[in-house]
Protein backbone atom coordinates (compact mmCIF):
# COMPACT_ATOMS: atom_id res chain seq x y z
CA UNK A 1 0.00 0.00 0.00
CA UNK A 2 1.61 3.39 -1.10
CA UNK A 3 2.16 5.77 2.03
CA UNK A 4 0.05 9.23 1.51
CA UNK A 5 2.31 12.11 1.46
CA UNK A 6 0.75 16.04 0.90
CA UNK A 7 0.19 16.49 -2.51
CA UNK A 8 0.05 19.91 -4.34
CA UNK A 9 -2.95 20.91 -7.01
CA UNK A 10 -6.07 22.85 -7.57
CA UNK A 11 -8.41 23.26 -4.60
CA UNK A 12 -8.33 24.90 -1.43
CA UNK A 13 -5.42 25.01 0.45
CA UNK A 14 -4.38 23.88 3.87
CA UNK A 15 -1.69 24.91 5.70
CA UNK A 16 -1.32 23.34 9.37
CA UNK A 17 1.12 24.32 12.46
CA UNK A 18 1.83 21.50 15.50
CA UNK A 19 2.94 22.28 18.65
CA UNK A 20 3.20 19.96 21.80
CA UNK A 21 3.82 16.24 21.67
CA UNK A 22 4.28 13.67 19.21
CA UNK A 23 0.89 12.34 19.54
CA UNK A 24 0.08 15.84 18.22
CA UNK A 25 2.08 15.27 14.99
CA UNK A 26 0.22 12.24 14.70
CA UNK A 27 -3.45 13.73 14.83
CA UNK A 28 -1.77 16.75 12.02
CA UNK A 29 -1.13 13.99 9.80
CA UNK A 30 -4.40 12.62 10.64
CA UNK A 31 -6.11 15.85 9.73
CA UNK A 32 -4.76 16.51 6.54
CA UNK A 33 -5.24 12.62 5.15
CA UNK A 34 -9.20 13.78 5.82
CA UNK A 35 -9.14 17.02 4.60
CA UNK A 36 -7.42 15.55 1.10
CA UNK A 37 -9.82 12.92 0.54
CA UNK A 38 -12.41 16.03 0.93
CA UNK A 39 -10.47 17.51 -1.99
CA UNK A 40 -8.48 19.67 0.15
CA UNK A 41 -4.86 20.42 -0.82
CA UNK A 42 -2.05 20.36 1.75
CA UNK A 43 0.36 23.10 1.56
CA UNK A 44 4.02 24.18 3.47
CA UNK A 45 3.67 27.89 2.82
CA UNK A 46 1.28 29.88 4.69
CA UNK A 47 0.97 32.55 2.64
CA UNK A 48 -1.40 30.13 0.27
CA UNK A 49 -3.60 29.22 2.81
CA UNK A 50 -7.00 29.22 2.68
CA UNK A 51 -7.37 27.43 6.11
CA UNK A 52 -5.24 27.72 8.77
CA UNK A 53 -5.21 24.83 11.34
CA UNK A 54 -2.82 25.10 14.48
CA UNK A 55 -2.66 21.81 16.23
CA UNK A 56 -2.37 22.71 20.05
CA UNK A 57 -0.59 21.65 23.21
CA UNK A 58 -1.86 22.43 26.99
CA UNK A 59 0.20 20.80 28.90
CA UNK A 60 2.04 24.01 30.26
CA UNK A 61 1.05 27.14 30.60
CA UNK A 62 3.94 28.63 27.98
CA UNK A 63 2.56 26.74 24.90
CA UNK A 64 -1.03 27.84 25.36
CA UNK A 65 0.50 31.36 25.16
CA UNK A 66 2.44 30.71 22.49
CA UNK A 67 -0.48 30.27 20.73
CA UNK A 68 -2.57 33.23 21.61
CA UNK A 69 0.93 35.23 20.22
CA UNK A 70 0.27 33.25 16.99
CA UNK A 71 -3.28 34.19 16.96
CA UNK A 72 -2.14 37.69 16.78
CA UNK A 73 0.55 36.90 13.77
CA UNK A 74 -2.34 35.64 11.61
CA UNK A 75 -4.41 38.72 11.83
CA UNK A 76 -2.21 40.01 8.72
CA UNK A 77 -2.82 36.98 6.55
CA UNK A 78 -6.87 37.48 7.48
CA UNK A 79 -6.30 40.82 6.36
CA UNK A 80 -4.93 39.89 3.25
CA UNK A 81 -7.53 37.45 2.56
CA UNK A 82 -10.34 38.11 4.09
CA UNK A 83 -11.97 34.16 3.34
CA UNK A 84 -9.10 32.64 4.96
CA UNK A 85 -10.43 30.39 7.44
CA UNK A 86 -8.55 29.97 10.70
CA UNK A 87 -8.88 27.27 13.17
CA UNK A 88 -7.49 25.67 16.63
CA UNK A 89 -7.73 22.45 17.12
CA UNK A 90 -6.51 19.65 19.79
CA UNK A 91 -6.26 20.08 23.21
CA UNK A 92 -6.23 23.87 23.98
CA UNK A 93 -9.31 23.80 22.02
CA UNK A 94 -10.92 20.99 24.22
CA UNK A 95 -10.16 23.40 27.07
CA UNK A 96 -10.41 26.95 26.51
CA UNK A 97 -13.21 26.55 23.19
CA UNK A 98 -15.59 29.75 24.51
CA UNK A 99 -12.34 31.69 25.48
CA UNK A 100 -11.52 31.40 22.00
CA UNK A 101 -14.10 32.18 20.33
CA UNK A 102 -14.92 35.39 22.70
CA UNK A 103 -11.31 36.48 23.05
CA UNK A 104 -10.46 35.96 19.32
CA UNK A 105 -12.49 37.12 16.68
CA UNK A 106 -10.55 35.95 13.90
CA UNK A 107 -10.93 31.73 15.40
CA UNK A 108 -13.50 30.48 12.81
CA UNK A 109 -12.97 26.51 14.05
CA UNK A 110 -12.32 25.16 17.15
CA UNK A 111 -12.43 21.10 17.42
CA UNK A 112 -11.28 18.95 19.81
CA UNK A 113 -9.02 15.81 19.53
CA UNK A 114 -11.79 13.12 18.61
CA UNK A 115 -13.58 15.51 16.35
CA UNK A 116 -11.23 15.55 13.07
CA UNK A 117 -13.93 13.63 10.82
CA UNK A 118 -16.08 16.08 11.40
CA UNK A 119 -13.31 19.65 9.94
CA UNK A 120 -14.88 19.33 6.41
CA UNK A 121 -17.90 20.07 7.80
CA UNK A 122 -16.65 22.44 10.11
CA UNK A 123 -15.06 24.10 7.44
CA UNK A 124 -18.41 24.32 5.69
CA UNK A 125 -20.71 25.91 7.95
CA UNK A 126 -17.71 28.63 8.26
CA UNK A 127 -17.96 29.19 5.12
CA UNK A 128 -21.69 29.82 4.97
CA UNK A 129 -21.29 32.22 7.82
CA UNK A 130 -21.34 30.34 10.94
CA UNK A 131 -19.03 29.10 13.56
CA UNK A 132 -17.45 25.41 13.31
CA UNK A 133 -17.41 23.96 16.86
CA UNK A 134 -17.01 20.40 17.87
CA UNK A 135 -15.24 19.63 21.04
CA UNK A 136 -17.26 16.10 21.71
CA UNK A 137 -14.69 13.82 23.67
CA UNK A 138 -15.28 10.19 22.63
CA UNK A 139 -15.10 6.59 23.87
CA UNK A 140 -14.54 4.85 20.74
CA UNK A 141 -12.58 7.31 18.24
CA UNK A 142 -8.93 5.71 17.50
CA UNK A 143 -8.79 7.16 13.96
CA UNK A 144 -7.84 3.60 13.58
CA UNK A 145 -9.17 3.19 9.62
CA UNK A 146 -7.22 6.09 8.90
CA UNK A 147 -3.96 6.12 6.75
CA UNK A 148 -1.83 9.30 7.72
CA UNK A 149 -0.43 11.79 5.32
CA UNK A 150 3.34 11.48 6.54
CA UNK A 151 5.07 14.90 7.50
CA UNK A 152 8.72 13.60 7.91
CA UNK A 153 11.30 14.97 6.23
CA UNK A 154 13.62 11.86 6.27
CA UNK A 155 11.36 9.49 4.85
CA UNK A 156 13.07 7.08 7.36
CA UNK A 157 11.15 7.47 10.96
CA UNK A 158 7.54 7.58 11.39
CA UNK A 159 4.88 7.62 14.44
CA UNK A 160 2.05 4.97 14.35
CA UNK A 161 -0.37 5.94 17.75
CA UNK A 162 -1.54 2.71 19.34
CA UNK A 163 -4.40 4.63 21.64
CA UNK A 164 -5.70 7.05 23.01
CA UNK A 165 -6.75 9.38 25.80
CA UNK A 166 -5.27 8.29 29.50
CA UNK A 167 -7.05 7.26 32.88
CA UNK A 168 -4.14 7.84 35.26
CA UNK A 169 -5.54 11.20 36.42
CA UNK A 170 -1.97 12.61 37.44
CA UNK A 171 -2.17 15.78 39.89
CA UNK A 172 -0.62 18.43 37.76
CA UNK A 173 -1.94 16.32 34.29
CA UNK A 174 -4.71 17.81 31.99
CA UNK A 175 -4.71 15.27 29.51
CA UNK A 176 -7.72 13.22 31.20
CA UNK A 177 -9.47 15.91 30.49
CA UNK A 178 -8.55 17.26 26.80
CA UNK A 179 -8.59 13.83 25.43
CA UNK A 180 -10.75 11.31 27.25
CA UNK A 181 -10.59 8.17 28.54
CA UNK A 182 -7.88 5.53 27.76
CA UNK A 183 -9.14 3.38 24.51
CA UNK A 184 -6.66 1.20 22.10
CA UNK A 185 -6.91 0.94 18.96
CA UNK A 186 -7.36 -2.77 17.10
CA UNK A 187 -4.09 -4.27 16.66
CA UNK A 188 -4.65 -5.64 12.58
CA UNK A 189 -4.57 -1.55 11.81
CA UNK A 190 -1.76 -1.10 13.61
CA UNK A 191 0.24 -3.93 11.90
CA UNK A 192 -1.46 -3.06 8.59
CA UNK A 193 -0.32 0.44 9.04
CA UNK A 194 3.35 -0.68 10.20
CA UNK A 195 3.40 -2.99 7.07
CA UNK A 196 2.49 0.05 4.51
CA UNK A 197 5.17 2.27 6.29
CA UNK A 198 7.71 -0.49 5.82
CA UNK A 199 6.71 -1.11 2.07
CA UNK A 200 7.27 2.71 2.13
CA UNK A 201 10.99 2.67 2.67
CA UNK A 202 10.23 3.79 6.24
CA UNK A 203 12.99 1.75 8.46
CA UNK A 204 11.94 2.62 11.81
CA UNK A 205 8.50 3.12 13.85
CA UNK A 206 7.74 4.86 17.26
CA UNK A 207 4.50 3.50 18.63
CA UNK A 208 2.78 6.61 20.77
CA UNK A 209 0.38 6.76 23.44
CA UNK A 210 -0.50 8.40 26.40
CA UNK A 211 0.95 5.54 28.61
CA UNK A 212 1.62 2.93 26.15
CA UNK A 213 2.04 0.16 28.43
CA UNK A 214 -1.45 0.18 29.42
CA UNK A 215 -2.38 -0.98 25.63
CA UNK A 216 -5.31 -3.97 26.18
CA UNK A 217 -7.28 -4.77 22.83
CA UNK A 218 -10.03 -6.97 24.05
CA UNK A 219 -12.58 -9.31 22.17
CA UNK A 220 -16.57 -9.16 21.67
CA UNK A 221 -16.05 -11.08 25.16
CA UNK A 222 -13.91 -8.29 26.73
CA UNK A 223 -11.51 -10.75 27.29
CA UNK A 224 -8.12 -9.57 26.79
CA UNK A 225 -6.53 -10.80 23.70
CA UNK A 226 -3.27 -8.40 22.70
CA UNK A 227 -1.74 -6.66 25.83
CA UNK A 228 1.76 -4.72 25.19
CA UNK A 229 4.21 -6.90 25.13
CA UNK A 230 3.02 -9.16 22.55
CA UNK A 231 1.49 -6.03 20.50
CA UNK A 232 5.84 -5.18 20.75
CA UNK A 233 6.40 -8.79 19.53
CA UNK A 234 3.54 -8.20 16.51
CA UNK A 235 5.14 -4.90 15.67
CA UNK A 236 8.48 -6.51 15.66
CA UNK A 237 7.96 -9.34 13.80
CA UNK A 238 6.73 -6.94 10.92
CA UNK A 239 10.36 -6.83 8.90
CA UNK A 240 13.85 -7.75 11.00
CA UNK A 241 15.31 -4.59 9.60
CA UNK A 242 12.25 -2.22 10.78
CA UNK A 243 13.18 -0.86 14.17
CA UNK A 244 10.63 -0.54 16.83
CA UNK A 245 10.39 2.20 19.34
CA UNK A 246 7.70 3.39 21.66
CA UNK A 247 6.49 6.72 24.19
CA UNK A 248 5.43 6.91 26.55
CA UNK A 249 5.90 4.10 29.67
CA UNK A 250 4.14 4.92 33.23
CA UNK A 251 6.50 3.44 35.64
CA UNK A 252 3.65 1.89 37.42
CA UNK A 253 2.95 -0.35 34.20
CA UNK A 254 6.11 -1.07 32.76
CA UNK A 255 6.15 -4.96 33.25
CA UNK A 256 8.84 -7.95 33.32
CA UNK A 257 7.30 -9.76 30.62
CA UNK A 258 7.34 -6.12 28.41
CA UNK A 259 11.62 -6.02 29.06
CA UNK A 260 11.70 -9.68 28.29
CA UNK A 261 10.55 -9.21 24.88
CA UNK A 262 12.39 -6.29 24.72
CA UNK A 263 15.26 -7.93 24.91
CA UNK A 264 14.62 -10.79 23.43
CA UNK A 265 14.44 -8.88 19.66
CA UNK A 266 16.87 -7.47 18.33
CA UNK A 267 15.27 -5.06 16.17
CA UNK A 268 13.17 -3.44 19.43
CA UNK A 269 15.52 -0.27 20.15
CA UNK A 270 17.17 -0.32 23.73
CA UNK A 271 15.76 2.59 24.60
CA UNK A 272 12.87 3.40 27.67
CA UNK A 273 11.68 6.90 28.02
CA UNK A 274 10.46 6.78 32.11
CA UNK A 275 9.00 9.58 33.47
CA UNK A 276 9.71 10.03 36.87
CA UNK A 277 8.42 13.61 37.69
CA UNK A 278 10.34 13.65 40.77
CA UNK A 279 12.53 11.76 43.27
CA UNK A 280 10.68 11.83 46.30
CA UNK A 281 8.17 9.25 47.19
CA UNK A 282 6.05 12.37 49.67
CA UNK A 283 5.77 14.19 46.17
CA UNK A 284 5.05 11.24 43.82
CA UNK A 285 2.00 10.27 46.27
CA UNK A 286 1.00 13.67 46.05
CA UNK A 287 1.65 13.91 41.90
CA UNK A 288 -1.03 10.40 42.58
CA UNK A 289 1.62 9.05 40.49
CA UNK A 290 0.87 5.75 42.16
CA UNK A 291 4.54 4.21 42.55
CA UNK A 292 7.18 4.95 44.84
CA UNK A 293 10.75 5.97 44.73
CA UNK A 294 11.68 2.54 45.29
CA UNK A 295 9.42 0.72 43.01
CA UNK A 296 11.29 3.29 40.22
CA UNK A 297 14.44 2.14 41.17
CA UNK A 298 13.57 -1.45 40.91
CA UNK A 299 12.03 -0.84 37.47
CA UNK A 300 15.40 0.34 36.41
CA UNK A 301 17.48 -2.14 37.87
CA UNK A 302 15.04 -5.04 36.10
CA UNK A 303 15.72 -2.89 32.55
CA UNK A 304 19.37 -2.96 33.20
CA UNK A 305 19.36 -6.18 34.12
CA UNK A 306 18.10 -7.79 31.27
CA UNK A 307 19.81 -5.00 29.00
CA UNK A 308 22.67 -3.08 30.34
CA UNK A 309 23.19 -1.18 27.17
CA UNK A 310 19.36 0.22 27.73
CA UNK A 311 19.30 4.03 27.43
CA UNK A 312 17.11 5.97 29.74
CA UNK A 313 15.48 8.95 29.47
CA UNK A 314 12.63 11.01 31.93
CA UNK A 315 10.63 13.65 32.72
CA UNK A 316 10.86 15.78 35.69
CA UNK A 317 9.28 18.40 37.68
CA UNK A 318 10.38 21.35 39.75
CA UNK A 319 8.75 22.94 42.37
CA UNK A 320 5.47 20.82 42.07
CA UNK A 321 2.58 22.17 45.25
CA UNK A 322 4.59 21.83 48.35
CA UNK A 323 7.89 20.81 46.98
CA UNK A 324 10.77 20.68 50.27
CA UNK A 325 14.43 21.07 49.68
CA UNK A 326 14.28 17.86 50.57
CA UNK A 327 12.00 16.27 47.78
CA UNK A 328 14.04 18.31 45.67
CA UNK A 329 17.28 16.79 46.66
CA UNK A 330 15.78 13.68 46.27
CA UNK A 331 15.15 14.40 42.54
CA UNK A 332 18.86 14.88 42.23
CA UNK A 333 19.60 12.04 43.70
CA UNK A 334 17.59 10.06 41.51
CA UNK A 335 19.10 11.48 38.71
CA UNK A 336 22.48 10.58 39.93
CA UNK A 337 22.01 6.70 40.94
CA UNK A 338 19.81 6.60 37.75
CA UNK A 339 22.36 8.45 35.12
CA UNK A 340 19.66 9.71 32.53
CA UNK A 341 21.14 10.01 29.00
CA UNK A 342 18.67 12.95 28.34
CA UNK A 343 15.28 14.08 30.25
CA UNK A 344 12.66 16.55 29.67
CA UNK A 345 12.77 19.35 32.46
CA UNK A 346 9.80 21.96 33.22
CA UNK A 347 8.85 24.07 36.12
CA UNK A 348 5.66 23.34 37.57
CA UNK A 349 3.08 24.95 35.64
CA UNK A 350 -0.75 25.06 37.50
CA UNK A 351 -3.06 24.15 34.62
CA UNK A 352 -6.64 24.99 35.37
CA UNK A 353 -9.29 21.92 36.13
CA UNK A 354 -6.47 19.90 36.94
CA UNK A 355 -7.25 18.14 40.42
CA UNK A 356 -3.93 20.13 41.39
CA UNK A 357 -5.71 23.27 40.71
CA UNK A 358 -9.01 22.47 42.24
CA UNK A 359 -7.12 21.14 45.43
CA UNK A 360 -3.66 22.45 45.84
CA UNK A 361 -1.80 25.40 46.10
CA UNK A 362 0.98 26.78 44.31
CA UNK A 363 3.38 27.37 46.70
CA UNK A 364 6.80 27.65 45.66
CA UNK A 365 7.59 31.18 44.08
CA UNK A 366 8.32 31.13 40.46
CA UNK A 367 11.98 31.98 41.50
CA UNK A 368 12.95 29.11 43.59
CA UNK A 369 11.26 26.71 41.16
CA UNK A 370 13.88 28.22 38.62
CA UNK A 371 16.52 28.04 40.79
CA UNK A 372 15.69 23.96 41.36
CA UNK A 373 15.04 23.55 37.26
CA UNK A 374 17.93 25.01 36.57
CA UNK A 375 20.17 22.72 39.38
CA UNK A 376 18.14 19.72 37.06
CA UNK A 377 19.29 21.08 34.05
CA UNK A 378 23.15 21.24 35.03
CA UNK A 379 23.07 18.06 36.56
CA UNK A 380 21.77 16.52 33.49
CA UNK A 381 23.62 17.80 30.81
CA UNK A 382 26.93 16.67 33.32
CA UNK A 383 24.91 13.14 33.06
CA UNK A 384 24.68 13.39 29.09
CA UNK A 385 27.89 14.14 29.09
CA UNK A 386 29.00 11.35 31.14
CA UNK A 387 26.90 8.67 29.24
CA UNK A 388 28.62 9.91 25.76
CA UNK A 389 31.72 9.55 27.10
CA UNK A 390 31.04 6.18 28.21
CA UNK A 391 30.64 5.40 24.42
CA UNK A 392 33.57 6.18 23.05
CA UNK A 393 35.33 3.30 21.76
CA UNK A 394 32.09 1.48 21.46
CA UNK A 395 30.62 0.43 18.18
CA UNK A 396 26.85 0.78 17.00
CA UNK A 397 24.55 -0.43 14.12
CA UNK A 398 23.22 2.91 13.55
CA UNK A 399 20.08 3.76 11.03
CA UNK A 400 21.16 6.65 8.70
CA UNK A 401 18.75 9.75 8.67
CA UNK A 402 20.46 11.80 5.83
CA UNK A 403 23.39 14.00 6.07
CA UNK A 404 24.37 16.07 9.06
CA UNK A 405 23.28 19.79 8.88
CA UNK A 406 26.97 21.38 8.95
CA UNK A 407 28.43 19.10 5.95
CA UNK A 408 27.33 17.31 2.76
CA UNK A 409 30.12 15.08 3.36
CA UNK A 410 28.87 13.73 6.89
CA UNK A 411 25.86 11.46 7.53
CA UNK A 412 24.09 11.60 10.47
CA UNK A 413 21.73 8.40 12.51
CA UNK A 414 20.59 7.65 15.27
CA UNK A 415 21.97 4.41 17.54
CA UNK A 416 19.17 1.80 18.84
CA UNK A 417 19.54 3.92 22.00
CA UNK A 418 18.08 6.62 20.21
CA UNK A 419 21.70 8.83 20.18
CA UNK A 420 22.41 10.88 17.43
CA UNK A 421 25.84 9.82 15.60
CA UNK A 422 27.55 12.21 13.24
CA UNK A 423 30.11 10.21 10.78
CA UNK A 424 31.56 10.36 7.42
CA UNK A 425 30.28 10.12 4.17
CA UNK A 426 30.87 6.59 2.05
CA UNK A 427 29.79 5.49 -1.27
CA UNK A 428 26.49 3.21 -1.23
CA UNK A 429 25.25 4.53 1.97
CA UNK A 430 21.98 6.98 2.93
CA UNK A 431 19.25 7.80 4.18
CA UNK A 432 17.59 4.10 5.44
CA UNK A 433 20.40 2.39 5.41
CA UNK A 434 22.49 0.96 8.49
CA UNK A 435 26.10 1.82 9.24
CA UNK A 436 28.05 0.07 11.71
CA UNK A 437 29.91 3.14 13.59
CA UNK A 438 33.11 2.91 16.24
CA UNK A 439 32.44 6.48 18.87
CA UNK A 440 35.50 7.84 18.35
CA UNK A 441 34.40 11.61 19.97
CA UNK A 442 31.37 12.95 21.63
CA UNK A 443 29.36 16.26 22.85
CA UNK A 444 26.46 16.52 25.29
CA UNK A 445 24.09 16.02 22.81
CA UNK A 446 26.02 14.34 19.85
CA UNK A 447 28.32 11.17 19.37
CA UNK A 448 31.21 10.95 16.48
CA UNK A 449 32.56 8.03 15.31
CA UNK A 450 34.07 6.24 12.11
CA UNK A 451 33.10 3.64 9.69
CA UNK A 452 33.89 0.10 10.65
Amino acid sequence: MKIERPTTGGGRKLYIETYGCQMNVGDSEIIVSIMQNEGYIFTKKIEEADIILVNTCSIRDNAEQRIWGRLKEFQRYKRAKRSLIVGIVGCMAERLKEQLLEREPIVDIVAGPDSYRDMPRLVDAVSAGSKGINVALSQEETYGDIRPVRFDTNGVSAFVSIMRGCINMCAYCVVPYTRGIERSRNPETILRELHDIYEAGYREVTLLGQNVNSYRWKNEEGEVVVDFPRLMEMAAGVAPDLRVRFATSHPKDLSDRLIEVMASHHNICKAIHLPAQSGSTRMLQIMNRKYTREWYLGRIAAIRAAMPDCAITTDLIAGFCTETLEDHADTLSLMREVGYESAFMFKFSMRPGTYAYRHMTDDVSEEEKTRRLTEIINLQNELSIASNRRDIGKTFEVLIEGTSKRSTEQLCGRTSQNKMVVFPAAEGLGAGKYATVRITDCSSATLFGELV
